[in-house]
């Protein structure tokens, strides 16, 4: 871009280099408005249980198939940078509460439609930002207003939360006994201290494999390891088991730096030989000393150690994840030793069980009855690879909503519910307000109206029927009155059992808005030209002869 300078007119000054490209105003305003519609379109048709389904195939040609909107999101791959906004906070919204990424895009891509109209009408963006933050704020004070609160006891009020966060999903039909490994799972590792819960969700371990059907997916009080027993003469099964938990290889170490040695004769191969299997002896001696009957190590395990030890009857495991160890550590209270030589009995960790056992084609290690169960795995099983990845989106969801009810134990009803009631609220709150702002407030009502009208039109019902009948039956004091997707008809959605964890919902209205209010706050797009890779130029026909033959 050149600019005439002031001091000698007609010389153009230049600002941004050559190839860059720029949008100002209204121009960029309605360009990433646009942007934003198509993403939220685009994720609009997989809301609720009667949302469809999406292929994505990336540039490798492998397939996934969901409706989970983080996943659709992080599989897209999108290029513009206003859409790579919107999937930023479909990431923060999954990260933060683990569920409702659909509904927060949804709803910023609804929030620009509707601020689109206001600009279209003079209205500044500016006076758009502000109302919309007053009215997010409004919003959050309703959630808690209307909110029931639920016991962190109380199982049955848990399930039907993970059964509503699976109902969406292609794992419906199993969502009663998926239901049920989310929640145990979650209150197995869930610590009370001081009155809350911490929960460290990482204490969940999931584990896939195919084969069976998806009601054989289990949950272990303890840990799955996907490794099999180092050695065939290995016990396979050992009861009240001592656990030594190794990040150390028994192996002999080679030196860090070169060494030579000189073997003249048989006699010294064969003491170099004797030093190492004396070595190797000598560690499983130790570990043995310390009453271990079994060892999951980090690193490798030597041939002749693995003999030595199935000679002593311990059944060992190598080359296990950092990560399964420490959960392992944590379960079975046991501690990590990087030396064997500083290995202690207290060292040990304990298990009731460890067993070696056939899963499909594979075998896998399960050790159960830790002493301290604050971690656990989720062996998933289903047809195939791609049910059960879905199996492991759609379990994920369920332990995070049952996770953010014990964080804030307030839920309220689900079907857009409470969307149709904030947005009652909203509208008779904006005629507090003065000048202009109160449009954007009520703008914000409407943006969120497109929760219920858009399950309702996925399921097959009118969506303008539906907001007016809606509208009606929550001036009549209806609260929890939404869209029965399943049933499709209007209903009380709370006796439906439908539940969302209030948590979820502010999160859902708090992204939405910084999305919304972020994007309309540019109003300058400034996009430098792309690096274009330089093709090798062709050498002239007589410099290629010459190479040719200087090459022969």
């Amino acid at each position: 871009m050149a600019i005439p300078s002031g001091q000698a007119v007609g010389t153009p000054v230049i600002i941004l280099k050559e190839g860059t490209q720029r949008t100002r105003g209204r121009e960029a305003q309605s360009s990433n408005i646009m942007v934003a519609k198509v993403i939220a379109e685009t994720m609009r048709s997989s809301l609720g249980p009667r949302g469809m389904d999406k292929m994505l195939v990336d540039s490798f040609g492998d397939i996934v198939i969901t409706n989970d909107g983080a996943t659709i999101l992080k599989e897209m791959d999108v290029e513009h940078p206003v859409a790579k906004m919107l999937v930023e906070v479909a990431k923060a919204q999954d990260e933060e509460v683990g569920d409702g990424t659909t509904t927060s895009v949804v709803i910023a891509g609804e929030l620009l439609i509707k601020a689109e109209e206001l600009i279209e009408k003079e209205v500044h963006p500016t006076i758009i930002i502000e109302g919309y933050r007053k009215a997010a704020k409004e919003s959050l004070n309703i959630l808690d207003k209307i909110g029931i609160p639920i016991r962190v006891d109380d199982r049955p009020s848990l399930l039907k939360i993970a059964k509503t966060a699976m109902y969406s999903k292609l794992v419906a039909e199993y969502a009663d006994h998926l239901a049920e490994v989310a929640v145990g799972s979650v209150l197995k590792v869930a610590e009370k201290a001081d009155g809350s819960y911490k929960i460290d969700l990482d204490d969940i371990k999931i584990e896939k494999k195919e084969g069976e059907s998806m009601n054989a997916t289990q949950m272990i009080e303890g840990i799955v390891l996907d490794k099999e027993v180092v050695h065939p003469d290995m016990p396979k099964t050992v009861k009240n088991a001592k656990i030594a938990l190794l990040d150390a290889s028994l192996e002999i170490e080679k030196t860090e730096f070169d060494a030579k040695l000189n073997i003249e004769s048989p006699e010294q191969m064969r003491a170099f030989m004797e030093q190492e299997e004396k070595m190797l002896k000598e560690m499983v001696e130790k570990i043995a000393s310390t009453g271990a009957n079994v060892v999951i190590c980090q690193k490798g395990i030597d041939d002749l150690a693995q003999f030595y030890l199935a000679r002593k009857g311990i059944l060992a495991v190598r080359r296990v994840k950092k990560s399964d160890i420490d959960k392992l550590a944590k379960a079975s209270n046991g501690r990590v030793v990087s030396r064997i030589d500083d290995l202690t009995p207290e060292d040990l960790g304990r298990a009731k069980l460890v067993e070696e056992r056939r899963v499909s084609e594979d075998k896998m290690v399960f050790i159960e009855g830790c002493e301290n169960p604050k971690a656990v795995t989720i062996l998933i099983r289903g047809g195939s690879q791609r049910v059960i990845d879905e199996a492991e989106r759609s379990i994920k969801d369920a332990i995070n909503v049952v996770k953010d009810v014990l964080l804030e134990p307030k839920v309220v009803a689900g079907g857009g519910a409470p969307e149709i009631e904030v947005a009652l609220a909203l509208r008779d709150y904006a005629k507090s307000l003065p000048g202009k702002e109160q449009l954007a407030v009520e703008k914000f009502a409407e943006a969120l109206e497109i929760v219920p009208a858009q399950l309702a039109e996925n399921a097959g019902l009118d969506s303008i029927d539906t907001l007016v009948t809606l509208r009606a039956k929550h001036k009549d004091g209806h609260k929890w009155y939404g869209v029965d997707v399943l049933n499709t008809r209007y209903a009380n959605m709370y006796e439906q059992n439908v539940l969302d964890p209030i948590i979820v919902k502010k999160q859902t209205i708090k992204s939405a808005t910084e999305a919304a209010t972020m994007i309309l706050k540019i109003d300058d797009i400034i996009a430098a030209s792309k690096l274009s890779e330089k093709k090798p130029e062709k050498p002239a026909k007589g410099e290629e002869e010459e190479k040719e033959t200087s090459l022969d």
